[in-house]
């Protein structure tokens, strides 16, 4: 199984906490994660047409496709089992004109709501192999 690949913003408090979120419930690896602020995470979202210094989203690669926005955690979410996926199934229940806005209105206010590192999230040595550099 190819890895799939979480491109977030590492200095974003909400995001460090999304990361740790998949963490927990990842034990195989399922998922690596690239910083925004790494150069593979920039060169990831600038081929996927996301500008990498205003990022209004995180960045889902699975089989070389890209997700973004509710699409992205949905995805995310059907993967931890079926409690999970009953929680994905009700938010992509919502429809994607309305949970999208939200979602990005969010994004925009991340810092203001939830804080911000003064650097990028480091890896502890535990689970450094699962971030891109």
């Amino acid at each position: 199984m190819t890895a799939s690949v979480i491109v977030f913003d590492g200095v974003c408090m909400l995001c460090s906490r999304w990361v740790d979120f998949v963490l927990r419930r990842d034990p195989h690896g399922r998922y690596k994660f690239a910083a925004m602020q790494t150069a593979s995470g920039r060169a990831l979202l600038i081929e996927h047409g996301i500008d990498p210094d205003d990022p209004l989203s995180f960045l889902l690669l699975e089989d070389k496709k890209g997700y973004t926005d509710t699409d992205a955690i949905v995805r995310i979410l059907r993967s931890f089992g079926p409690g999970w996926k009953f929680i994905a199934l009700l938010v992509s229940s919502v429809p994607r004109f309305v949970r999208d806005p939200l979602y990005r209105w969010i994004a925009r206010n991340r810092y203001r709501m939830f804080g911000r590192r003064a650097a990028c999230r480091v890896p502890t040595a535990d689970i450094a192999d699962r971030f891109l550099h």
